[in-house]
């Protein structure tokens, strides 16, 4: 059994290049070629490309591979990130189903004047990119009910 393989003569390679130290810098080259996407990224993190609000539904395209029990087709979504963690890179949310079974964990809402239910079983995370339009927002009644089921789901 080998362990560890011996390095073996190099063929036509350039020489390996001497170690960096701790206090080396980029060459400038780089820095110029680094600079333009390094300064975009800052930006974006800064200013999210999607208003969002907690206790917000928004539609979401159909996700791609979806196996088994997965859900599948465009769906709506409400937001149940808190708005203090709004600003990350990725938003928590929670799909929602009009044919989905009742049960203690699924409140049921009204949505374009048809009774949804929110699978607060099935939360996920989502690049904010991906959220559609927004179809409206949830009631607090309504967002204390989602509070309450996703308590019960995550044993809080």
């Amino acid at each position: 059994m080998l362990l560890y393989a011996r390095a073996r003569p190099s063929v036509g390679l350039a020489p390996p290049l001497p170690p960096r130290s701790a206090a080396s810098r980029p060459t400038r080259r780089i820095e110029r070629r680094c600079a333009p996407s390094a300064n975009r990224w800052q930006n974006w993190r800064q200013s999210p490309p999607t208003e969002v609000v907690r206790g917000e539904i928004f539609r979401l395209p159909s996700p791609r591979g979806t196996r088994g029990r997965e859900q599948r087709g465009a769906r709506y979504a409400v937001v149940v990130q808190a708005d203090e963690f709004l600003t990350l890179s990725t938003v928590l949310v929670s799909p929602t189903s009009t044919r989905a079974r009742p049960a203690s964990f699924r409140p049921t809402i009204v949505l374009n004047g048809e009774p949804t239910r929110i699978l607060a079983e099935q939360t996920t995370v989502v690049d904010p990119q991906r959220l559609g339009r927004s179809a409206g927002r949830l009631e607090p009644d309504e967002m204390q009910a989602v509070d309450d089921a996703l308590a019960l789901v995550l044993a809080l």
